[in-house]
């Protein structure tokens, strides 16, 4: 029982994580009005808590291997809750940067603390592989309940209301987590490797940044920098975790197929997942015309299909192997992105909503799997860096998705406005409204009711025909990959694969190369 309360404290932090993503983009239209920050620092409240979360993952997991990965989780939590306390009272725009930039430094503490304690506190493979859906659910639901919270504080309270939301949820975890979590760690562990943590930090930062920069500028001299740059970071990074005795992450790992294939595949599934719930959510607040909050309670039936997918999964896969799951959950998505394709201007809400349930039913199980046979592949005085790596992964990819399907649905909304843009638009608004949505709905408003309905109507023929096109060319790609996976993981996850982890893990205990107090918290 204690392990399963453990679980409830674990899971709200989890979600708070994503929910505090969620919610500010509610807030940033009351927020501008009252701290009125430039335009360069309204990206940066935006886009610092994410970018540090991605960049810090790894440092944190690790870290946590090798001091507590429960007193990791209290530090993260006490500075989450300070954080959103600063956050919420921020004074001017300067002042909330740091706070955000101080929420992703305590999120980045808080995901693979999390993660690396289910894996030590549950021995059974299908306990753990439940308690590891119930985390990713945790989740799915911060993403989607977070703006509909907003909403309600918004319309209640200030804008800083919405970052209060974390304080009682981290008293509690303070209050519960010393009474219901154990204490893990390596005690053979060396010291941390200060030069290859900062070059983890500044890799992937400068790999996230340039992606994210992409997406929004296109191929400048300044992304492809930050790109370059990071990829050449990261490759010294890997050169020198081969060299090190004690490496901030052993590369040893990626040895394993379980846990190498497991990546790939996940941060293909984030990809398209990411990358198509970004689309999908234009689409039904530019296209169909829906308001953000209305927009977040039709994304609710992609969650209840996802996590209802998820933990009917993890059951099949005890009986007939991971691998056939990931395969079955592929081809899901596979007929949810054909639905997609058929998607156009009039579709309405009914089809793309659809398409959306599919994809997520088809992709969350492989997601929710993926990440826990990362974390098993692991030894378990390594679960901390490998539960860092999965969800590093999982932004990596989430930033990769948005900029690759967003910048070629630029481009085909681009061709499709070429031509198409009405004779009545100003030639100073022509290259504006041509080049995306948002621009063009605004011009449309200040043009006479007839010119402005006709590029409206070509604005819209042309976004809802861009995803349609990338929906198609995605089948190809989910099909390729079903196959793959299956091929590759047939062999993995079967029942009776946990006891032998299980024996594993309690002989590593023994041997003196973890400190684990699974079932009985350590004071």
């Amino acid at each position: 029982m204690r392990e399963w309360i453990g679980l409830a404290a674990l899971a709200l932090p989890a979600m708070l994580v994503i929910m505090d993503m969620s919610v500010l983009h509610l807030a940033l239209p009351t927020l501008s009005r009252d701290l009125e920050p430039s335009g360069a620092e309204l990206l940066w409240i935006t886009d610092v808590y994410g970018l540090v979360i991605a960049g810090a993952m790894i440092t944190m997991g690790t870290l946590g291997d090798r001091i507590g990965r429960r007193r990791m989780l209290m530090t993260g939590a006490v500075a989450f809750g300070l954080a959103s306390v600063l956050a919420a009272y921020a004074p001017t725009a300067e002042t909330l940067i740091v706070a955000r930039a101080l929420l992703g430094l305590a999120g980045a503490v808080l995901g693979p603390s999390t993660l690396s304690l289910i894996s030590a506190m549950f021995h059974d493979a299908e306990q753990r592989s439940f308690a590891i859906t119930v985390w990713m659910t945790s989740f799915m639901l911060g993403g989607a309940v977070g703006p509909l919270v907003g909403g309600v504080l918004l319309e209640a309270f200030w804008w800083g209301s919405v970052f209060l939301v974390a304080v009682p949820v981290m008293v509690f975890l303070l209050v519960a987590g010393p009474l219901v979590l154990p204490e893990v760690r390596n005690p053979d562990a060396g010291r941390l490797d200060l030069t290859s943590a900062a070059m983890s930090l500044a890799a992937i930062l400068l790999v996230v940044l340039g992606v994210k920069e992409f997406a929004e500028e296109g191929a400048t001299w300044l992304p492809l920098l930050s790109l370059v740059t990071g990829l050449v970071i990261g490759a010294l990074f890997v050169l020198r975790q081969r060299r090190l005795t004690d490496p901030l992450l052993d590369m040893k790992l990626f040895a394993n197929r379980g846990f190498s294939v497991s990546l790939g595949t996940l941060t293909l599934t984030v990809v398209f997942m990411l990358g198509s719930q970004f689309l999908i959510s234009q689409y039904i607040q530019m296209v169909v015309g829906m308001e953000p909050l209305e927009s977040a309670v039709w994304s609710l039936p992609m969650v209840v299909s996802g996590t209802l997918a998820m933990f009917v999964a993890q059951g099949v896969a005890a009986r007939v192997g991971k691998g056939y799951v990931f395969g079955a959950g592929l081809t899901i998505a596979a007929v949810g992105f054909t639905v997609l394709s058929q998607v156009d201007s009039g579709s309405g809400i009914g089809t793309v909503v659809t398409a959306a349930s599919l994809l997520f039913a088809g992709l969350m199980p492989v997601s929710s799997l993926g990440i826990g046979m990362i974390v098993d592949a692991a030894p378990p005085e390594q679960a901390g860096s490998a539960a860092a790596v999965g969800e590093t992964t999982q932004e990596l990819g989430g930033a990769l998705g948005i900029a690759v399907l967003g910048s070629v649905l630029n481009v085909a909304y681009h061709g499709g406005m070429t031509g198409s843009v009405p004779d009545g638009v100003p030639a100073s608004a022509r290259e504006a409204v041509a080049d995306n949505l948002p621009a063009a709905l605004e011009a449309a408003g200040r043009l006479p009711a007839e010119t402005g309905a006709q590029l409206v109507s070509a604005a819209r023929d042309s976004f809802a025909q861009g995803l349609a096109w990338i929906a198609m060319g995605s089948v190809p790609v989910m099909l390729a990959l079903a196959v793959t996976a299956t091929m590759l993981l047939r062999n993995v996850g079967r029942a009776g694969e946990g006891a032998d982890r299980e024996g594993a893990a309690g002989e590593t205990g023994e041997d003196g190369k973890s400190t684990s107090t699974t079932g009985a918290a350590t004071p």
